[in-house]
């Protein structure tokens, strides 16, 4: 899955203003009707449910808004250039390209048809007509359109599920999500077969709700160690965690200690998500076996928890009716998790002036 990328956005200029006289037969002395420029057309951000991913910005990462018509004779106006709108995932955050990376939030889209003004286009110049006066009957000065706004951007598309499943790698995360959904993520009996975030649709009691698989998150994870910078990002929108653990290890608990000291040093909340702990590989003999002692280790923690097999479906149901109670409970995450939405406004790049500032130079 693709959900990083830069891109560089540059709205249309305005067209020029024009300087032109009304020509006509028996009219030795027409006057000026020289017409403005077009406005340039502007970037739009779109939020499209029918895009997972930022996939298609790996091809194709610089986008330009078509320029404004230059203005003509007889007073006719430019045309205006048209707008770009460029689809992107729901849950994608953009932010304004810095020196060190990305830098602040421009916007957090989330919702099916949002739509977000990333770059104005430039104004039309004027033409000479605008600049008739009683004493100057006969002006030849027009202004040229202004350069249209530009930015460079990151977008980071977070994955907007109900839920998500967490844990150490080779759990049993990725049989579960196959389990109870029609995702076919890949699955192998070593860590790390899962390396990108996998999302299913599960129906259970007449209800439905979208369940992600994030890969395996190691030690070190908060870091970027293992890529967990990657895979945690897409744990902030989840409403509820269901952290599988792997029975059949060692030490079971420790493994979850691990992956939820990673939940406590990343930078969002993420601990005071509602969790539940499955404890996977109940199938497996010498797991059923030591089942008290798992629950006596687990218990302290105060969290729901669910014996299950992945592999052939034992406890799921029970796990998942949890799910769906704690997701009835539980609110919708806000639309703008980070910070409020701004809408970032970029300078112009060219030096070319404005209509003002031509007025004033020849006022």
């Amino acid at each position: 899955m693709i959900d990083r990328v830069e891109i560089y956005v540059k709205a249309g200029d305005g067209g020029n203003g024009i300087a032109s006289f009304r020509r006509e037969k028996f009219v030795p002395f027409g006057g000026p009707d020289g017409g403005d420029g077009g406005d340039g057309g502007s970037v739009w951000l779109a939020g499209d449910s029918s895009v997972s991913t930022l996939q298609d910005f790996r091809y194709r990462s610089r986008f330009k808004a078509q320029r404004g018509g230059h203005g003509k004779g007889k007073n006719m106006t430019g045309k205006k250039g048209e707008d770009l709108s460029i689809k992107v995932p729901l849950g994608t955050v953009v932010r304004r390209k810095g020196e060190g990376g990305s830098g602040e939030v421009v916007a957090d889209i989330v919702e099916q048809g949002q739509r977000i003004l990333i770059a104005r286009g430039g104004k039309g110049g004027l033409g000479n007509t605008r600049f008739a006066t009683s004493t100057n009957q006969a002006p030849r000065r027009a202004t040229p359109g202004k350069p249209g706004e530009e930015a460079s951007l990151v977008l980071d598309l977070k994955l907007i599920a109900d839920a998500g499943i967490v844990g150490y790698p080779n759990a049993g995360k990725s049989t579960l999500l196959s389990r109870v959904s029609r995702a076919r993520p890949k699955i192998g009996h070593y860590p790390f077969t899962t390396t990108e975030p996998m999302l299913g649709v599960v129906e259970a009691g007449g209800r439905s709700f979208l369940l992600a698989d994030i890969p395996g998150i190691v030690e070190g994870a908060h870091k970027g160690k293992g890529l967990g910078l990657e895979f945690l990002r897409h744990v902030e929108r989840t409403r509820v965690l269901i952290h599988v653990v792997d029975g059949g290890v060692e030490d079971p608990l420790s493994d979850f200690k691990k992956v939820e000291a990673e939940f406590a040093a990343y930078p969002a909340d993420l601990k005071q998500k509602p969790r539940i702990i499955a404890v996977n590989k109940i199938d497996l003999t010498h797991v059923r076996e030591r089942r008290a002692a798992l629950e006596g280790d687990f218990d302290q923690l105060n969290m729901p928890l669910h014996f299950i097999s992945a592999a052939t479906g034992e406890g799921v149901d029970g796990l998942i009716r949890k799910v769906l109670e704690i997701l009835t409970a539980t609110r919708p995450v806000p639309a703008a998790p980070e910070e409020e939405t701004k809408v970032f406004r970029p300078r112009p790049v060219s030096s070319r002036k404005s209509a003002g500032e031509e007025n004033r130079r020849h006022g």
